[in-house]
């Protein structure tokens, strides 16, 4: 099968290797879509991965191709999208379903291979069938909303009425802007410093955008909030600007949920913390999303269903889609920032 393989930092080759073979219990997957999420960049060009090579790639949806052995309730031909994180079953966090806490965890596209190919394999158990009128488009994009999801839900407490600022407009934050909106925020204040993606987000139905090198984040909430501040800060960027920006813009009694992968260390003022102190804020770390095994709902299955009721809007967010042939020309661009992009999704050649 046409594959992209790291096999180095920044070595990209476009391959044929072996179609990956199917054991007991295992689904093979041919992709549709795979989005490029922000953490391959530096994966594939600045850290690496955990052995190489590798097929990097871990945001999809694709058709069941063929089933191993002892698989029910799919066959060839059904539409599904495959959470990523494979847990080892045995340990403390997987006895009570917390999966992204596994001690023991593989996960597809960073340290097994990916879906920057045709066909990948995955144990039955995580996958869900795509809800009918939902495109494979679209259903690529579940992993990085239902992380967008399961941010919000980390705050710990209602936005219903309440403002919620989101710092980084890039395709994570509009997904968490979004579920502040449906979870009632009275309203949503978006900043970044790009301002294709500000006008991204007004396409989208915000309003409430702002752009941090004209304007002063922390001024801006402050303004709209007669002064109290935001009662939930999201930081969706990773850089230390937005870090201590929402950490700065954040209400009394208030959460900040840090989100974005970190891009440098962050030094906070003295003055910040003591506020954070004084204001007793709550800040929540987040990592990846909630997966249930079994079925019950999830922040996978929360998703699946706002796609189908149409309550979520992603297709917007697709700036391009490239076939594997041109993927490492476009993952270069990424890179190097050389042209606007927000969602960038990668399908078979062929």
């Amino acid at each position: 099968m046409e594959a992209l393989v790291l096999h180095g930092i920044g070595d990209l080759r476009l391959e044929q290797i072996p179609v990956p073979r199917l054991a007991e219990g295992e689904v093979r997957v041919r992709i549709g879509f795979c989005g490029v999420c922000g953490s391959d960049i530096p994966r594939i060009f600045v850290k690496g991965t955990y052995s190489f090579p590798t097929v990097c790639g871990h945001e999809f949806a694709g058709t069941v191709e063929a089933c191993g052995p002892g698989v029910e309730g799919f066959a060839p031909g059904d539409a599904v999208v495959v959470f990523p994180l494979l847990w080892c079953g045995m340990c403390p966090a997987c006895e009570q379903g917390q999966y992204v806490q596994c001690h023991d965890y593989d996960y597809l596209g960073s340290r097994s291979d990916g879906a920057f190919a045709e066909y990948v394999v995955a144990p039955v158990a995580n996958l869900i069938p795509v809800p009918q009128g939902v495109t494979l488009e679209e259903a690529s994009m579940t992993e990085p909303a239902a992380v967008a999801l399961h941010a919000l839900r980390r705050a710990q407490t209602s936005p219903v009425g309440k403002p919620v600022a989101i710092f980084g407009a890039g395709p994570i934050g509009l997904m968490a802007a979004q579920w502040a909106k449906i979870m009632g925020a009275a309203e949503v204040l978006l900043f970044d410093i790009v301002a294709e993606k500000l006008e991204l987000a007004r396409c989208l139905g915000f309003d409430n955008v702002f752009n941090s090198t004209t304007e002063e984040p922390i001024e801006v909430v402050n303004a709209r909030t007669d002064g109290k501040g935001a009662h939930v800060c999201i930081e969706a960027a990773g850089v230390p600007a937005t870090y201590r920006n929402a950490l700065g813009s954040v209400g009394r009694g208030g959460s900040v949920v840090l989100l974005g992968n970190p891009a440098a260390d962050v030094m906070l003022p003295a003055a910040l913390i003591s506020q954070l102190m004084r204001r007793e804020v709550t800040i929540f770390g987040t990592w990846n999303s909630d997966y249930s095994a079994a079925g019950n709902d999830d922040d996978w299955r929360t998703v699946l269903q706002a796609m189908a009721s149409g309550v979520l809007t992603l297709m917007p967010l697709i700036t391009h889609k490239v076939p594997l042939t041109d993927s490492s020309d476009m993952l270069h661009k990424m890179r190097d920032k050389s042209e606007f992009y927000a969602k960038v999704l990668i399908h078979p050649s062929a």
